[in-house]
């Protein structure tokens, strides 16, 4: 049988249909928008709140931090390739299961390490043990905990360390690492900034007591189809390599998630392969013209491993980092045409790489004049620039 076609307008329009970036697709539903995008990436603070901002009908951030903080519709949390997301309930304690909780022992058997090897602690698991049980015990008991209050409590918990290989005189409190870790195994939360959103300093809180209940304990197999079917849902057709690449799982995991889900394979039009659920391959509508502008790290760039459909291949090393970390973005109907980045004086800048046409020109600093006013006198600085940036603020 003749597998089902799906060519690259047919994928720019999902993308701008599932990912609201499209005319009339807005919400201002942050779960639900959450959820379109399986999570917002979170290891840089201003894109939650610019990549959440570019998809609302109403950008605001007093209802970008409600929900984070007030209702709890959604939630900062580490998960797949240990990055921190922004991520409904639901959706952190299927990816707690999935990626979290393997994270978890890896970076407890790492911080023993650490700990025996670097301040010759004899029991370094027993020790940490204890550190975990004191500090979860002081959260329990608080109702939003800082980093440093935690060191003032359990001044004990101030050893340094220093991971092994780094360079001389670098290292850390350990009391840090054990709240991360306490983080990582799902005990713990992060919750308010020190300061404004654009901060990445958080408070801490009890899992239990910020969520109304855990994140850990979910079964990991049922984790993996869960976030494979969110992804699916939101970035197909994509590739099992395209899949194991977002994940950070390996490729048993990958392949077995999508055993279990159920899929399609599709026909791209560079005569590949890719994955659609099998209940969602029906053909979307093509979308209006569309612009947007987003940020550093956002979901829809950091889609997929594969990205020639979107972006021209001669401008990836512009626009993403030796790592792999996207920058901020230039979207016209479904393919990356620059970069931007705002400017000491508040002036957003965008450095085209493709003419997209005078219309498209005119929708672009309109968008970015819209995005100088919604900022106003907040600046930030992209935690990982691309090689464009720099050029842009010359």
């Amino acid at each position: 049988m003749t597998r089902p076609a799906v060519d690259d307008h047919q994928r720019r329009a999902r993308l701008a249909h599932r990912h609201h970036l499209a005319p009339g697709s807005a919400i201002n539903d942050i779960a639900v928008l959450a959820d379109s995008l399986v999570g917002l990436h979170s290891s840089d603070p201003v894109t939650v709140f610019l990549s959440t901002a570019a998809r609302m009908a109403s950008p605001s951030i007093g209802a970008i931090e409600a929900a984070l903080y007030r209702e709890r519709t959604v939630v900062r949390h580490h998960a797949m390739r240990r990055t921190l997301w922004v991520m409904t309930p639901t959706t952190a304690r299927s990816a707690h299961a999935a990626s979290t909780a393997k994270v978890a022992v890896s970076e407890r058997k790492r911080l023993v390490k650490m700990l025996a090897v670097g301040e010759g602690i004899d029991d370094a698991e027993s020790w940490l043990e204890a550190a975990c049980e004191q500090v979860l015990g002081f959260v329990r008991g608080e109702r939003e905990t800082t980093t440093r209050a935690v060191g003032e409590a359990f001044p004990e918990l101030r050893v340094p360390i220093a991971p092994p290989g780094s360079p001389e005189g670098t290292s850390f409190a350990a009391h840090t690492r054990v709240l991360l870790q306490l983080g990582f195994e799902g005990e713990l939360i992060r919750v308010r900034p020190a300061g404004s959103w654009i901060n990445g300093q958080y408070a801490w809180r009890a899992t239990d007591d910020w969520c109304g209940g855990p994140v850990a304990g979910g079964d990991p197999a049922r984790g993996e189809v869960e976030i494979v079917r969110l992804w699916l849902r939101g970035f197909g057709p994509g590739t099992v390599e395209d899949l194991k690449w977002w994940t950070g799982w390996t490729l048993a995991s990958a392949r077995r998630a999508l055993d279990t889900v159920g899929v399609t394979e599709v026909g791209l039009d560079d005569g590949s392969a890719a994955l659609l659920l099998t209940d969602d391959l029906d053909p979307v509508a093509q979308p209006d013209p569309w612009v947007a502008l987003l940020p550093g790290l956002d979901p829809t760039v950091m889609g997929w491993k594969r990205r020639d459909w979107y972006l021209d291949p001669d401008h990836a090393d512009q626009l993403f980092d030796r790592n792999g970390n996207g920058g901020p973005t230039v979207w016209v109907d479904g393919r990356i045409v620059g970069g931007w980045v705002q400017r000491p004086d508040g002036t957003i800048g965008v450095g085209l790489l493709t003419d997209p046409g005078a219309e498209a020109k005119a929708a672009i600093e309109a968008r970015a004049h819209t995005l100088e006013t919604w900022l106003g006198d907040t600046r930030f600085k992209v935690r990982f620039p691309a090689p464009q940036q720099r050029s842009l603020l010359a």
